[in-house]
């Protein structure tokens, strides 16, 4: 079986909060990611998350963010594509302070 590593970037204004829950240790949210281990979008991500909803069949979960492997044991690799353009710097200034983590 091929191990990766990836890397997930999540916009966290796009959690729905009424789907996190309080558990023995924390509080969570539950993610699906969907990764492409052969392709690359023109950003360099190999897949997206979404929040998962509890019955998946009816709809999906609103997309959080991306997915990029960042790793590979060797069995398998993400196919070369451009690099992803520089990302410019960002201020914390406008973070949700909602958000309990």
């Amino acid at each position: 079986m091929a191990k990766i590593g990836v890397n997930l970037k999540i916009d966290v204004s796009k959690i729905d909060k009424t789907r996190m829950f309080k558990g023995e240790k924390g509080t969570y949210l539950d993610c699906t990611a969907f990764i492409d281990l052969d392709n690359q979008d023109q950003w360099g991500n190999n897949g997206m998350i979404t929040q998962s909803w509890k019955d998946q069949q009816k709809g999906e979960g609103a997309i959080l963010g991306n997915s990029r492997i960042f790793w590979s044991d060797g069995n398998s690799t993400p196919s070369a594509s451009s690099k992803p353009p520089a990302q410019q710097g960002q201020s914390f200034d406008d973070f949700d302070d909602e958000v309990p983590f």
